[in-house]
């Protein structure tokens, strides 16, 4: 049987035994080392789309419904309490990981690709995955099973959104070369394409409406599809007036992201990462 039937099927039995118990945990051991070094991921690009692989998604679930709440503390003074089955990610210098002293952390089953640095305090879930060579700055979070691709500038205060249930929703992904602005947020599935720029303070969720100014669309998350940035758009928080009564007599607006351009020469040079930060 292999390892994704395991998965499956201690998964889906409910209450375990002794013995099955014993052999979950050993699978979903097997699983994290195997998301660890990023052989396996809780979503990949296949035929062009974003597709969830559940059974990952499942596997985590499981590692959460097996541990037990251990003692996880560092000296008296720093007190960390969590699933035994879910401790940070092993690590070591020849990974090639800037980690910066002062409080960031890495779940195990987050891959962190070559090149990565970390800046403090940050924090990666289980099931995300990073890759070669991005940034991320000080207070900003990977959820888990978020996807990040390489290059990426994830700036501080930045939030990127978890996504385990429900277990075949696409979680976040993030594709290669994408500038996201400080204190800003992608949540719910959202799939930001490459070298698309997020300027600093946007929120954009699934159900959010992104109105693009350029070629005169609005993009929204359907029921059988996520919200997509498209490649190379420049996102800026904007508003949009209330057209009911009460809206328009008190000269109300809300909130909307609005793509003010696409990428060019002007803004690579304003969002690269400066070399002598590596």
């Amino acid at each position: 049987m292999s390892l994704e039937q395991d998965i499956e099927k201690y998964f889906s039995a409910g209450e375990l035994n002794t013995s099955d118990k014993k052999k979950a945990l050993a699978a979903f051991k097997e699983m994290v080392k195997l998301l660890n070094a990023g052989t396996v991921r809780s979503a990949e690009k296949t035929d062009g789309s974003w597709k969830a692989n559940t059974w990952v998604k499942k596997g985590i679930l499981l590692g959460f419904r097996l541990g037990k709440n251990k003692d996880m503390s560092i000296f008296k003074q720093m007190l960390f309490f969590d699933k035994d089955t879910l401790p940070i990610k092993p690590m070591k210098l020849s990974d090639g990981v800037r980690i910066v002293p002062g409080g960031s952390t890495i779940r195990t089953g987050a891959y962190i690709g070559k090149g990565v640095i970390c800046m403090p305090p940050m924090y990666v879930n289980i099931g995300a995955y990073v890759d070669d060579n991005s940034l991320i700055d000080s207070h900003a979070l990977v959820g888990s099973c978020a996807q990040l691709g390489k290059k990426i500038h994830l700036s501080a205060a930045a939030q990127i959104g978890g996504v385990l249930e429900p277990i075949n929703s696409v979680p976040v992904i993030i594709e290669d070369e994408v500038m996201i602005g400080g204190n800003s947020g992608i949540y719910e599935g959202t799939i930001v394409q490459r070298r698309a720029v997020i300027g600093a303070g946007c929120i954009i969720t699934g159900s959010t409406p992104v109105y693009d100014t350029i070629k005169g669309k609005i993009y929204r998350k359907t029921k059988d599809e996520p919200l997509v940035i498209p490649e190379g758009a420049v996102v800026v928080a904007g508003s949009r007036p209330l057209v009911n009564q009460y809206g328009i007599e008190n000269h109300l607006s809300v909130y909307t992201p609005v793509i003010i351009k696409y990428r060019d020469e002007k803004t690579d040079a304003g969002t690269a990462l400066e070399e002598s930060l590596r």
